[in-house]
């Protein structure tokens, strides 16, 4: 797949202290197969679905430690200048431009509301190959966050072909973001039901054939069902979180129920 325009979601990666622990339980609930050790990375291992990359995984480095958590990379033709948007927009640069290898450069940051995400400026790694709609591929993803005012100012300000549409929904607070009218990331603002201790994150998607085998497979490894099962017009999906306390959902988008919501820009 060619580069992606800037803003688009583009790799996602986690971190476990049981790399092998999350290599089999990822493989047996969206069907993924696991490239080399890159030993010189970090031992960082790339995930594949049906031979094309979707994601990877990589032990903690020392001092790292803590509950693993998926991370989105948001692509950029020059990270350089994404991190001064970032910090000129209120948020924080956690790790500066690192170039890494031949495969491209990344920083990671941190939004005004506390939600963490990378920039990815591509080399010869270009993120994601497989498609959205593909089984064991990422699908979409969602910032939810508690002061959705800070999400909603800060990221167009730092990817300036954003643009926003707002759903109109009186019980939920849900944006959209668009590049070229394309939707690539949605805002979910954390309501009372998420625990005080859960901080804002980025929730990430992954396409499966069958969100209830996913949902039945995933909770006999030890994975937690946090919501649904549920149908909606995206699809049907569930968020779950592995057994080492990473957030992620899971949707079949051949599986649609309902209209469309109604969505109004802004």
């Amino acid at each position: 797949m060619a580069v992606q325009p800037e803003g688009t979601p583009c790799w996602a990666d986690a971190m476990f202290s049981d790399v092998e622990g999350a290599k089999s339980f990822y493989g047996d609930v969206l069907g993924w197969t696991f490239g080399e050790e890159a030993s010189e990375f970090g031992n960082y291992t790339q995930a594949y679905a049906d031979g094309k990359a979707v994601a990877a995984v990589v032990p903690p480095m020392p001092g790292q430690e803590g509950q693993s958590q998926w991370c989105l990379y948001f692509a950029s033709p020059d990270v350089a200048t994404t991190a001064s948007r970032i910090r000129e927009s209120g948020g924080e640069v956690l790790m500066e431009p690192m170039q890494v290898g031949d495969f491209g450069t990344m920083c990671l940051a941190r939004d005004p509301s506390g939600v963490v995400f990378g920039v990815w400026q591509a080399g010869t790694h270009e993120g994601f190959e497989a498609p959205p709609e593909q089984p064991g591929a990422f699908c979409w993803a969602e910032v939810f966050t508690r002061e959705p005012e800070k999400s909603d100012a800060f990221f167009p300000a730092v990817f300036t072909r954003y643009t926003a549409q707002q759903m109109e929904d009186d019980g939920v607070d849900f944006r959209i973001f668009n590049v070229s009218d394309a939707p690539v990331l949605g805002r979910m603002r954390m309501t009372e039901e998420f625990p005080p201790e859960v901080p804002p994150y980025i929730n990430v998607y992954f396409s499966v054939a069958d969100c209830d085998e996913a949902v039945s497979k995933a909770t006999k490894l030890g994975g937690v069902l946090r919501f649904g099962p549920m149908d909606s017009p995206f699809g049907r999906f569930a968020a779950l979180s592995d057994p080492q306390g990473a957030n992620f959902s899971v949707i079949d988008v051949t599986s649609t129920e309902g209209e469309m919501p109604k969505l109004t820009d802004v």
